[in-house]
């Protein structure tokens, strides 16, 4: 086996496909932006959910608003529903692992906030379950999914924000993710602080 060929092809294949899909998710990505700095900008916070990878992008995203990014900031309003074990297990023993980020989001979340919903096949219950959740507290929802959507297509709203990376390589789909949650926290410092 060359495993120098191997990671020179894992490496391509994740740059084609950022490339490839720049054009297409360039416009949604903005559209979440907005709608996050709206949130903010009404003292609304993001609450993120997501399983196993997208847990742990739930988790980056809402680390790199609480603290930082790339510029200097006071810290703004974000909760990853995935860290809270004792929340967590307890809501999955006593009712059901599909409710473990909507009884949270029914309990936090209000009209001026946003759900940031991760999802790399789209068809994860528990995120769907979160988003129909968001809806009923009348928040806005940003969902982040890969091949075609799944699941979470089907309960989204017209004035919810889609971004979903038309891949079916999970690896490569997350991948697309980090950069897409990296260039929602550049876009939202831009809009907040300015352009340096």
């Amino acid at each position: 086996m060359d495993l120098i060929s191997r990671i020179s092809e894992n490496f391509s294949e994740s740059a084609h496909l950022k490339l490839q899909v720049m054009d297409a998710l360039a416009r949604p990505i903005a559209a979440a932006a907005e709608r996050m700095v709206q949130c903010l900008n009404q003292n609304g916070k993001i609450l993120a959910c997501g399983n196993g990878g997208s847990a742990a992008d739930a988790q980056h995203f809402s680390s790199e608003l609480l603290n930082r990014f790339e510029k200097e900031r006071p810290g703004l309003a974000a909760i990853a529903l995935t860290t809270d074990t004792s929340t967590l297990t307890a809501i999955a023993n006593d009712y059901d692992y599909e409710q473990v980020f909507s009884k949270q989001v029914r309990a936090l979340g209000d009209a001026k906030d946003l759900l940031l919903a991760i999802s790399t096949s789209g068809n994860s219950r528990n995120v769907v379950a979160a988003i129909q959740a968001a809806h009923e507290c009348r928040m806005s929802v940003v969902a982040l999914t890969g091949r075609d959507g799944g699941r979470v297509t089907g309960v989204l709203r017209e004035a919810d924000t889609h971004i979903c990376v038309p891949a079916t390589s999970t690896a490569r789909i997350q991948e697309v993710h980090l950069l897409t949650l990296h260039c929602l926290c550049d876009a939202i410092d831009c809009m907040l602080l300015g352009v340096d």
